[in-house]
């Protein structure tokens, strides 16, 4: 683990180099989270001013694809040839692709800039973890991850206004470009600042497993984003998809088995808190990125606020989120501690989305603001705790694997839940639609079962408040569903074997990590 403090004489200078590194880790983070909510705010303006509507889709496709595709690569590339390097190569490829989608001059172009995006950030998420991993022990981890957890949280809040404000005032280019001076803030502080030791593996990149790898991930994200909407569940592209995803996925395991130096190595999941967390990881990201996508719509169209309201509207949620997990590091950090943190974030996940599968049309904002703050709570309690039980599970030499894997479940969890969650409550609200309106009802859902507001103000009384009463029920059915799958989470946690973590020096009571050998120290972590 790292060694941070090596003498008196040189810790005041050390500590204060490790505050730099976190604050560009920090910005690192910002980026990678903040860029789709800013993006998604602008996409009126830059399909009005770049056109090509029937790929609107595809901006944001592009860069979850490239994002869940790279993650492991960037993961290993870590563990081979050092953090360092592969975390600022992914920062300057994440610019160039910035800078590229700022200057695009058609949609092709935009989706295909957007892609590069996507295959920085995959690094850049995964690179801060798992330098956080090497600077910081086990037992003080905890606090700096839940730091972490704080930035995920404000990029949600703060992105849908932020890109607003950006597309106003400077043009929806800006909020590509707003990315570089602030990439280059970060870029410079982990060169200057960050020293890790430099590695050079004798093995070769395992770029079969990392192919076969990319189409399974590619398949699967794919048919989570089209399915139900670009094409039906059981059309014969979406089958496809899933013979390819599968075919894939067999033959990766298969071949990770017999790899020299394996993308994914599978004697991590030996770890049962490893895999345990990997679940776990999965179901936050399902329920997370699902509650997201369908509160506001619920907000916009039930009750009555604008999509700017919609967003503020979130921050019991996403604030209960920030300090749960601000809490959590810190107890743990504190503790040692931590299986209770799964266990009640289980509890509470489950009790949020069951209280938000109770909201009708008569729901007020205060008991629906309640509602969220549980479910906050939970997702709170869950968010960086995977991360670190994780990273203590597997060697010091995994640690970037361990990282990216985790973030990989979570990132495959979300587009899960979006799609099932998705599916669930259009064919809820189409269902509702035709019972109370009839043939009008049928033909408003026909296209979309979620309306913007313009769309809805357009329609007669009576339609909207069928679509009222369908969006309510779609909500019911898509939250139901998100506190069945959170039921797995609970479960997964009671198992979670609770390995008291290392300090950054000898703790009374402290036990070895469940990682063999013993993490080794990094001797120039800053």
């Amino acid at each position: 683990m790292a060694d941070i403090a090596t003498d008196d004489t040189d810790t005041g200078k050390q500590s204060r180099s490790v505050r730099v590194v976190l604050l560009a880790l920090m910005i690192a983070m910002m980026l990678a989270m903040l860029d789709n909510m800013i993006v998604g705010t602008a996409m009126p303006t830059i399909v009005g001013d770049l056109g090509g509507l029937q790929h609107l889709s595809w901006v944001v496709t592009a860069y979850t694809l490239a994002t869940a595709a790279s993650t492991p690569l960037w993961g290993k590339l870590g563990d081979m040839y050092g953090r360092k390097g592969s975390f600022m190569t992914s920062i300057v490829i994440f610019l160039i692709g910035s800078a590229l989608s700022g200057m695009a001059q058609d949609m092709g172009q935009l989706i295909a800039f957007r892609a590069v995006q996507g295959l920085g950030a995959g690094g850049l998420m995964v690179g801060v973890m798992a330098i956080i991993g090497d600077l910081i022990p086990p037992r003080e981890r905890g606090k700096y991850q839940g730091m972490m957890a704080g930035v995920m949280a404000l990029a949600m809040i703060g992105g849908p206004l932020v890109g607003g404000t950006i597309t106003d005032h400077w043009g929806w280019r800006w909020t590509f470009y707003i990315n570089l001076p602030l990439g280059a803030v970060a870029l410079l502080a982990v060169s200057a600042v960050l020293h890790l030791p430099k590695k050079r593996a004798k093995a070769r990149i395992d770029y079969l497993g990392a192919g076969l790898l990319t189409v399974g991930i590619t398949a699967i994200v794919l048919v989570t984003t089209w399915g139900g909407t670009e094409y039906a569940w059981t059309s014969a592209r979406i089958m496809e998809l899933i013979g390819i995803g599968v075919v894939s996925l067999v033959g990766f395991v298969l071949w990770q088995t017999r790899a020299a130096e394996p993308i994914l190595p599978l004697h991590i999941f030996r770890s049962l808190n490893f895999t345990l967390m990997s679940v776990i990881g999965f179901i936050t990201g399902f329920v997370m990125f699902g509650a997201t996508l369908f509160l506001p719509l619920y907000q916009q169209s039930v009750q009555g606020q604008s999509a700017t309201d919609s967003g503020l509207l979130l921050l019991p949620m996403l604030g209960a989120m920030l300090v749960t997990s601000m809490v959590a590091g810190r107890v743990t950090t504190n503790t040692g501690r931590y299986k209770i943190f799964p266990i009640v974030g289980g509890v509470l996940l489950i009790t949020g989305l069951y209280l938000l599968s109770l909201m009708d049309t008569g729901t007020s904002q205060f008991t629906s603001g309640v509602y969220m703050a549980v479910l906050g709570l939970g997702m709170g309690c869950l968010m960086q705790i995977t991360m670190l039980v994780a990273q203590n599970s597997v060697e010091m030499k995994d640690m970037g694997v361990a990282s990216s894997s985790t973030t990989l479940f979570r990132t495959l969890g979300s587009s899960f839940g979006v799609a099932i969650m998705g599916a669930l409550f259009n064919d809820r609200v189409q269902d509702v639609m035709a019972e109370r309106a009839g043939a009008l009802g049928s033909k408003v859902t026909e296209q979309s079962a979620q309306l913007d507001a313009a769309s809805l103000a357009e329609l007669p009384a009576a339609a909207r408040e069928a679509y009222q009463h369908a969006v309510s029920a779609g909500t019911h059915g898509a939250f139901l569903l998100g506190a069945v799958v959170a039921v797995v989470a609970l479960v997964a946690a009671l198992f979670v074997k609770e390995v008291p973590l290392k300090g950054a020096g000898p703790n009374k009571g402290d036990e070895p990590s469940d990682a063999a050998p013993a993490q080794a120290a990094v001797t120039e972590a800053v």
